[in-house]
């Protein structure tokens, strides 16, 4: 008989740094260094002009809104994320960068409250404040009981898999891996002697047999092993030919799930031998709530994607997507109308790749 499935939250990236981090309990610098804006403050002030008042401060959970309340109601195995932002006090902005994101260390609890079990951290956020910014991310995470993937004091730190055991049913091994193509300079790259993150620079058939072969050292026969990408553009749907390669290569290799994140919106979702790919779950907690310009793209709608996936096997049992938005920098249920609007779009980006969503009559979509 097979077991009874994993479950496995993931979602894209959350950044609690910059306007976030200004309405937490313990706001810290506010200084940017960006072209038009100086002060994170700001985009409280852009937000509350499109939706009004945003109450300072909030409590650590405000943020995480109703995803909160999702989170308890399917109470899943395992939670990943995307952790796009350095916590940190330094003021050491990194060269060259137009936008840097930091938390201040005393607001973790921010990040507490949602209870992830792996932050994925290989993206291009991470390094903002730079090596010293990231020796105070990893303490202030493992402070917190945290457990991180993607980065570390060395190539080893940085490429180990963070381990979830699942009862005794299984493991969940998350790998985390960022790409030049997700915005990552090489030289963030970790190396014997130098902390980094994760990087590959090319989606090559060379690079996916390496990380398959690091990922059959670290597995056990009844591990699930999740590769998370931070990889591709901000805006678009298209997912270039090397993407689909990549995550067909590495399926074919033996990992079961590709969580891949980048782009601001949710990009398609393939099944491909039985196994999950997300090719990009969009953002998750931002500050980008007064920001105009991509308006078609609704990237206020927010995404938790909710897989089952059979122990014995990896493969994809089911999935669910909870929608939420981003309003008055919180998450709130998504409308029905809004819901509606979400499934049309990925039910459409989908179905080059063999997949239909449907909604069910929560609001939630689903996987046909």
């Amino acid at each position: 008989m097979p077991g009874e499935p994993v479950t496995i939250v993931l979602c894209g990236d959350v950044m609690l740094g910059r306007g976030v981090d200004q309405i937490l309990p313990h706001p810290g610098d506010p200084a940017l260094r960006e072209r038009y804006v100086k002060d994170a403050r700001c985009y409280v002030e852009l937000a509350e002009a499109v939706n009004g008042p945003v109450p300072r401060p909030v409590p650590f959970a405000w943020p995480w809104g109703d995803a909160i309340e999702v989170l308890d109601k399917i109470a899943p195995d395992v939670r990943v994320i995307n952790l796009e932002t350095s916590i940190t006090r330094s003021d050491r902005f990194a060269p060259r960068k137009g936008i840097h994101y930091r938390m201040n260390p005393a607001n973790v609890a921010c990040l507490s409250s949602a209870r992830p079990d792996v932050c994925v951290l290989a993206n291009n956020h991470v390094l903002d404040f730079g090596r010293r910014g990231l020796a105070d991310t990893l303490k202030a995470l493992a402070g917190a009981g945290l457990a991180a993937a993607g980065a570390g004091r060395d190539t080893a730190q940085a490429w180990r898999p963070a381990a979830v055991p699942v009862g005794g049913r299984a493991r969940v091994l998350v790998f985390s891996m960022g790409t030049a193509s997700g915005g990552i300079p090489a030289s963030w790259s970790a190396t014997g002697q130098q902390p980094g993150v994760g990087f590959v620079r090319e989606l090559t058939d060379a690079a996916a047999d390496q990380l398959l072969e690091h990922v059959r050292r670290h597995r056990g026969t009844r591990d699930i092993a999740v590769v998370s990408i931070h990889w591709g553009s901000n805006w678009g749907y298209e997912v270039s030919r090397e993407q689909t390669r990549f995550a067909h290569r590495l399926i074919d290799g033996g990992v079961d799930v590709v969580h891949g994140h980048s782009s601001h919106h949710p990009r398609p979702v393939e099944v491909y031998r039985d196994r999950l790919i997300l090719y990009g779950c969009g953002d998750f907690i931002n500050d980008y709530e007064g920001i105009g310009g991509f308006e078609e793209y609704r990237d206020d709608l927010r995404l938790l994607y909710i897989a089952a996936v059979e122990p014995d096997t990896g493969a994809l049992v089911r999935l669910r997507i909870a929608p939420l938005q981003a309003w008055r920098m919180r998450l709130w249920q998504a409308s029905d109308e809004d819901a509606v609007w979400l499934r049309g779009i990925l039910d459409a980006i989908s179905r080059q790749f063999g997949c239909r969503l449907d909604i069910e009559s929560d609001g939630w979509l689903i996987l046909c």
